[in-house]
């Protein structure tokens, strides 16, 4: 991320003479890294500001460039070769790395050398690491197994892309289909119909109040083409604009939630990810109570509510099981599993297997769901474009009827 930096030399006896007054860019993690390279360069700073980079900076642009997956994948394959965590860490910026990525790898390495654990260096860069991340290795190193914690995230992060990547998957081709088909209807409305009414208006017959209508509207578009664009160009920016805040608030999920006949799967996927979670948490030897704490924005906001409400009640001696279906975050299949592994003591592997099994069954729900949307979206779309198409041609039906 960069910073705009405006400082004066620390030895400036005239603070207000403007060659003394110096610009800077710097590329730091964030402002306190930005203030801590600048105070080895002997400048009294004045402010420190982000960089602005117009659309391109919307969001979070800290840890823009630099994967949590792909670190783990590397820094696991290091450890298994033999290497230390520093000498990994190192070995990491051995490579030709720019950019955040470099910068992260450095703040890391700058607070091992200082003594700190890797978990506590890692949240030092609260910014890129989550916590759900921080507390994996944290518990990882009071058993000396980094390398066994690291896979688990691995495979974690590997499950929850998977089930992204196949909902993804099955929105690309809809999508294409309504685009495809937007684009075809504003040709004929805008180009099309305004041609064929200058032919009916030499004709001097009544047009059908049907395509009298479609008529009306496609010359309300050729004769306004600016405004007509403009209009649809703010509708599209609106929808963006409600989309991103849906996703931005609630993620995918609570986009796919706000689709009529959707609530339900949606429900399922989100307690799925809820049980992976946890249940990933309790195998890497972490209590419950802070397993409840960690999960954080690994689930919806409705689903950190009420588990919230279910973590104060197992503080209270309830058993999870009771709490998580006592607050919704439980079916009648997962209550029966967990109270299996709470007897048993297996509650996090009863847990894996419960998100094992609500991930099937939607897996085989996307399977269906594109192999009925996608082929009512075509009849949709076409009969949209026939109506537009019958519409403009029944005046020519009428006038043929009536010649016969």
């Amino acid at each position: 991320m960069q910073f705009l930096v405006r400082a004066l030399k620390a030895d400036s006896t005239n603070q207000t003479s403007s060659h003394l007054l110096q610009t800077l860019i710097i590329e730091a993690l964030n402002e306190a890294d930005a203030r801590q390279q600048l105070a080895h360069q002997k400048l009294q700073i004045l402010s420190v500001q982000p960089k602005k980079r117009g659309f391109a900076g919307l969001g979070n642009p800290s840890g823009k460039g630099f994967s949590v997956l792909f670190f783990s994948q590397e820094l696991l394959a290091l450890l298994q070769a033999g290497l230390s965590v520093v000498e990994a860490i190192e070995a990491l910026l051995d490579q030709d790395l720019k950019g955040p990525h470099r910068i992260v790898l450095q703040g890391i390495h700058t607070h091992l050398k200082e003594g700190l654990r890797l978990s506590a260096a890692l949240e030092k860069q609260g910014e890129i690491f989550s916590p759900l991340f921080v507390g994996i290795i944290q518990a990882a190193e009071r058993t000396s197994d980094l390398p066994t914690a690291l896979s688990r995230y691995i495979e974690y992060e590997n499950r929850i892309d998977g089930v992204r990547n196949k909902i993804i998957g099955a929105l690309i081709y809809p999508i294409i289909l309504l685009l495809l088909g937007m684009g075809v209807t504003i040709f004929l409305i805008g180009y099309v119909v305004p041609r064929f009414s200058a032919v009916y208006q030499g004709s001097g017959r009544p047009i059908p109040w049907l395509s009298q209508i479609l008529i009306d509207f496609g010359q309300l578009i050729a004769n306004h083409p600016q405004l007509s664009f403009l209009v649809f160009i703010t509708v599209v920016l609106a929808m963006m604009t409600l989309f991103y805040g849906i996703v931005r608030h609630s993620g995918w999920l609570g986009l796919m939630g706000k689709i009529p006949g959707l609530q339900k799967q949606v429900r399922l996927m989100d307690l799925s990810r809820l049980y992976l979670t946890l249940g990933m948490l309790l195998e890497g030897g972490i209590a419950i109570m802070k397993a409840f704490e960690m999960l954080g924005n690994s689930v919806s906001p409705r689903t950190r509510q009420a588990l919230s409400l279910a973590a104060a009640e197992v503080a209270s001696g309830i058993s999870v099981s009771q709490a998580l279906y006592t607050h919704g975050l439980a079916t009648s299949i997962t209550l029966r599993l967990l109270r299996v592994g709470e007897r048993s003591g297996q509650l996090g592997a009863l847990l894996i297997r419960s998100s094992e099994y609500y991930e099937a069954q939607t897996s085989r729900w996307i399977e269906r769901f594109s192999k009925i949307f996608e082929p009512v979206l075509m009849v949709v779309i076409g009969l949209i474009i026939g109506l537009i198409v019958v519409l403009l041609y029944m005046p020519i039906f009428d006038l043929a009827g009536s010649l016969q």
